[in-house]
């Protein structure tokens, strides 16, 4: 048994102790920078996002995250602009790139979605190539989107198809399976995850890639990109670092799905009520969707699209130079 003395020194240590440990939690706890993240959760930016919250990287790079969800896909870059959110993950490029050409004070800061589809006709089709489509019906998403605008410039200036020499039927994912399913249009661009969903129920041949369509006319390898982070300019400019960190944790997620399919099927069946062989076929495509990245080759790619939108005449003016932010990117990388 410990004497009175003995008692009292074994008190005095705990005391001090917890004198010292004390102010370091309260330290960690001041210090965590907090964010209010946007993003859309009924479009592709899904899987991404349920993995980044579902595993909580960017809480383990310090942050305190407050995730904010939308069921529409403009939804994140509606609220950026009142500052409701700081940062909205995998929002349109194209929408992100207008306003900031409006002047919205928003930063473009990394390529989170490949702009991937494939060109398919239904199973039996004369059709054979992109060249073949003259005077036909494409399905496709609406005009103003990245996928319509990428897919006009690939059909007039590789194949000198114009937008009058063929027509166009716009409609979402389901729709556009539906009309190859009914045959209602001779060609549609669906995306790659929606096809391995639906393999098996429709019978159809693929044409073209859309992503190698895009390396072919711009003669280089950047990628097509169909969503970017963007950061209010305020937020940004007082926490700089807390944008780093994010982008860090964002291309720790990516890497991590690409290595843990499985694991990443496992989280959308619990957070989308995804059947096991849709969620399996969703996150086959992680490598083919996704990316993390924003060298300068991806603001060139960015800056063509945007430019492509604006000869189509969907846009007007070109957002400045300044939206276009890679310094966040470049300091993630220090980050391990």
């Amino acid at each position: 048994m410990l004497s009175l003395s003995q008692l009292s020194r074994f008190a005095t240590h705990l005391v001090h102790g917890a004198l010292l440990i004390t102010p370091l939690l309260l330290s960690n706890s001041l210090h965590a920078e907090k964010i209010k993240v946007g993003y859309w959760t009924s479009g592709f930016s899904l899987g991404f996002g349920a993995v980044m919250e579902q595993l909580k990287f960017a809480e383990k790079e310090g942050l305190e995250i407050e995730w904010v969800k939308f069921a529409d896909v403009n939804a994140p870059i509606r609220a950026i602009v009142p500052q409701a959110i700081d940062l909205a993950f995998a929002a349109p490029s194209t929408a992100a790139m207008s306003i900031a050409a409006e002047g919205v004070p928003v930063k473009i800061v990394l390529a989170t979605q490949i702009a991937e589809a494939q060109i398919v006709v239904p199973a039996g089709s004369p059709i054979k190539s992109l060249a073949d489509l003259k005077g036909k019906k494409i399905g496709m998403s609406p005009p103003g989107s990245a996928t319509h605008a990428i897919l006009g410039a690939v059909l007039e200036g590789t194949y000198g198809l114009k937008a009058s020499d063929y027509s166009v039927v716009p409609g979402n994912e389901g729709r556009l399976w539906q009309f190859i399913a009914q045959k209602e249009v001779d060609a549609a661009s669906i995306r790659s995850v929606t096809l391995a969903q639906m393999s098996d129920e429709v019978k159809f041949s693929t044409i073209a890639n859309v992503v190698d369509e895009w390396k072919k006319l711009t003669k280089n390898s950047a990628l097509p990109i169909l969503a970017v982070t963007i950061v209010h300019q305020d937020y940004l400019s007082k926490q700089p670092e807390a944008v780093a960190k994010f982008i860090a944790a964002t291309r720790k997620a990516l890497e991590y799905g690409a290595k843990n399919k499985d694991k990443v099927a496992e989280i959308l069946q619990k957070t989308a009520n995804m059947s096991a062989e849709d969620a399996k076929a969703y996150a086959g495509q992680w490598n083919s969707a996704y990316m993390a990245s924003f060298e300068a080759a991806d603001v060139a790619s960015l800056k063509r699209m945007h430019a492509i939108r604006k000869a189509m005449g969907a846009v007007k003016i070109d957002p400045p130079d300044t939206t276009f932010v890679t310094e966040p990117f470049q300091k993630s990388k220090q980050i391990k």
